[in-house]
């Protein structure tokens, strides 16, 4: 599992140097030879970075779901306007794509940009730091939060 939190940066390039200790997971994340990743976001607020074979999984649990089901017209419409596959290059850099770098400010208008890069156990979560820093600060993990938590058994 993909677990834990890198500072990086994306280059003027829009591509993302993922952090070698999430490098080493992949074999075990499932990720093919060619490490190819399909990037997308359900907010645009955050990349989401999927070890293709893990987003083929969700394809598959979509599959099974009617196609007149709105929820999941909304959740393919906003995952395939801000997804992109992508192969890894030899220097572990993934490009995001445009739209999702300029919505996410993470490297918009060629210009670099800090990012955290969070494990988020299947699929890896690319932010703008000083955007969440931000948004950490606004709403911090709460008492309810935690009572929630409790009651789902954690």
């Amino acid at each position: 599992m993909f677990r834990g939190n890198h500072l990086a940066r994306v280059d003027s390039g829009g591509r993302l140097k993922v952090p070698a200790d999430f490098i080493k997971v992949l074999p075990q994340v499932g990720s093919d030879e060619k490490q190819v990743f399909y990037i997308t976001s359900k907010d645009g607020k955050r990349a989401e970075v999927w070890p293709l074979k893990a987003w083929e999984e969700v394809e598959a649990k979509l599959a099974r779901i009617p196609d007149l089901n709105p929820a999941k017209q909304k959740f393919l419409d906003v995952t395939s306007y801000y997804g992109h596959t992508a192969e890894m290059d030899g220097q572990g850099r993934l490009l995001i794509p445009q739209v999702l770098r300029d919505s996410a400010r993470v490297g918009s208008d060629g210009q670099p940009a800090d990012v955290v890069v969070f494990g988020k156990q299947g699929y890896l979560e690319v932010a703008n730091r000083a955007a969440f820093e931000a948004e950490l600060k606004a709403a911090p993990l709460s008492v309810e939060d935690q009572a929630t938590l409790a009651g789902l058994g954690l």
